[in-house]
C-alpha cells in the first residue's frame, strides 16, 4: 500500500505544478459562485470533519510524543507534525480537483462515462460512511458525560443515526450549504476562543506554543511520502475526500485565477487549523482537564462538522446519480439516505470496510482520467484559456439554486 499511496501523492503534486504553470492567470468561475469567504467557509467545513475535534487530543499529540515507540516522529514536535497531517500542503489535492472540475471537466466529460459515474458515486458513498464511522468511534472520549468515556453505548448509535438523518434533509436544498458552512465556521471560531479562554493561555503563551508550527515548515519536504503506517492512513484519507470535495467546491469558485486558488486553498484553511491546533496542544502540554462544557461544546462543533460533510456528499452522489428529493420525494429521500448510510457507517466502525481501499481507488481514478486525457483529449485540454462560457459570476445564482 505504500507505493500505491507515494505513486498517487507525487502524480497529484507533478499535475498541481503542470496546472498552475499552464493556467496561472485563468479566470475559475464555477456554476454558482459565491464570495470569497463563504467559499472559504465552504471549502474548510466540507473539506474537513469530524477528527478535526476528535483526534488530537483524543489520540494524536499522544501518539506523536512517545517517540519512543515510533522515532519517526522525532525529528519534530507534536503540534508540528499533527499541524503537517492537516495543514497546508496537504490541500493541494484539493486544488488539482477544484480546478480540474471547474475548468477541464466541462470539456473532457470524463466523471460522465457511466462506469465511472458508479465508481465515483461509490468512492462518494463510503467516504460519507467513513466520517460517521469516526463520529461514532470517538465520541465517547468527549461525551463523558453519557458513557464510561471507552464504550460505544447504544444512545451514541442513536445520535450518529440521527445526525445522518438530519444531514440527509439539509441536503435537500443547497441554501442549506452557505447557512451551515458559515454558521459552523463561526461556531468553531467560538470554541476557540472559549477553549483559549479557559485555558488562560494569554497572547505570550499562544505565540509560543504556535511557533512550533515552524517545525512543519523546516521539514515540509519529509511530509510529501508517508512518514509511518498512521501517516500512510492519513493520506489515504485524504486521497478519498479528494475528488468529491472538488467536484462539490468546484460550483462555488468566485472568478479567483488559477495561482489564487491554489493559494487561497494553501493559506486560508491553514490559519484556523494552525490556532485551534495550538490550543489544543497548549492543554496537551499542560494536561489541562476539559470542562463538561468544554465537550459538550467540542461534541456540537463535531456534530455540525458531520452535517457539513454528509450534507455536501450526499448532494454531490444523489444529484450525479439522480437519486434526488425532487424525483422521490422528501420523506423516502431522506430516510433511504439515512438507512443506507447509516449501515455503512457500521461496516466502517467494524473495519469490515477500511479508507485505505477508498483512498486506492481514488488514485485509480485519477490515473485512468489522465490516461483518457491523453489518449482521446489531450488537444481540447491543452486549448483551454478560460472558464465555461456558460459560468457566468452571478453572486446571486446561490439564491436560486436547489
Amino acid at each position: 500500500m505504500t507505493s500505491i499511496i507515494s505513486f498517487g501523492i507525487l502524480l497529484a503534486f507533478a499535475l498541481v505544478a503542470f496546472c498552475v504553470i499552464k493556467w496561472w492567470n485563468v479566470r475559475n468561475v464555477g456554476v454558482t459562485p459565491v464570495h470569497l469567504f463563504t467559499f472559504i467557509a465552504i471549502l474548510f467545513t466540507s473539506g474537513l470533519d469530524v477528527g478535526l475535534i476528535m483526534f488530537p487530543l483524543a489520540w494524536d499529540f499522544p501518539l506523536y510524543a512517545d517517540t519512543a515507540a515510533e522515532p519517526a516522529y522525532g525529528f519534530t514536535n507534536p503540534l508540528a507534525l499533527e499541524f503537517g497531517f492537516w495543514g497546508f500542503l496537504i490541500w493541494g489535492f484539493y486544488f488539482l480537483t477544484t480546478f480540474y472540475f471547474c475548468v477541464i471537466e466541462p470539456r473532457v466529460k470524463f466523471f460522465e462515462i457511466p462506469l465511472v459515474k458508479w465508481i465515483n458515486n461509490i468512492v462518494i458513498i463510503g467516504t460519507c460512511a467513513f466520517t460517521g464511522a469516526l463520529f461514532l468511534i470517538y465520541l465517547p472520549y468527549y461525551a463523558t458525560f453519557m458513557g464510561d468515556g471507552e464504550t460505544v453505548i447504544p444512545a451514541f448509535y442513536v445520535i450518529t443515526f440521527l445526525v445522518i438523518l438530519f444531514a440527509a434533509f439539509s441536503s435537500t436544498d443547497i441554501k442549506y450549504v452557505r447557512i451551515l458552512s458559515v454558521g459552523s465556521t463561526v461556531l468553531f471560531m467560538a470554541l476557540i476562543l472559549g477553549m483559549w479562554a479557559y485555558a488562560g493561555m494569554g497572547l505570550g503563551a499562544f505565540a509560543d506554543t504556535a511557533g512550533n508550527i515552524g517545525g512543519y515548515f523546516s521539514n515540509i519536504h519529509k511530509f510529501i511520502l508517508p512518514l509511518t503506517d498512521y501517516h500512510e492512513f492519513y493520506l489515504f484519507w485524504w486521497f478519498a475526500w479528494s475528488i468529491m470535495i472538488g467536484q462539490f467546491t468546484s460550483r462555488f469558485v468566485g472568478g479567483l485565477k488559477t495561482w489564487q486558488v491554489l493559494a487561497a486553498l494553501l493559506i486560508f484553511p491553514s490559519i484556523p487549523l494552525g490556532v485551534w491546533f495550538s490550543v489544543l496542544y497548549y492543554y496537551h502540554l499542560n494536561s489541562i482537564e476539559t470542562t463538561l462544557l468544554i465537550n459538550v461544546s467540542m461534541v456540537a462543533v463535531g456534530i455540525i462538522f458531520v452535517v457539513n460533510s454528509f450534507d455536501s456528499l450526499i448532494r454531490l452522489y444523489t444529484d450525479n446519480l439522480n437519486l434526488t428529493a425532487k424525483r422521490f420525494g422528501t420523506i423516502p429521500y431522506v430516510l433511504g439516505n439515512a438507512v443506507v448510510l447509516f449501515g455503512l457507517t457500521l461496516a466502517f466502525q467494524s473495519q469490515w470496510l477500511q479508507i485505505q481501499w477508498i483512498g486506492t481507488i481514488v488514485i485509480g481514478i485519477y490515473v485512468a482520467c489522465l490516461a483518457y486525457i491523453l489518449a482521446f483529449k489531450r488537444s481540447d485540454v491543452m486549448s483551454i484559456d478560460a472558464s465555461p462560457e456558460e459560468n457566468t459570476l452571478d453572486f446571486e445564482k446561490i439564491k436560486t439554486a436547489h
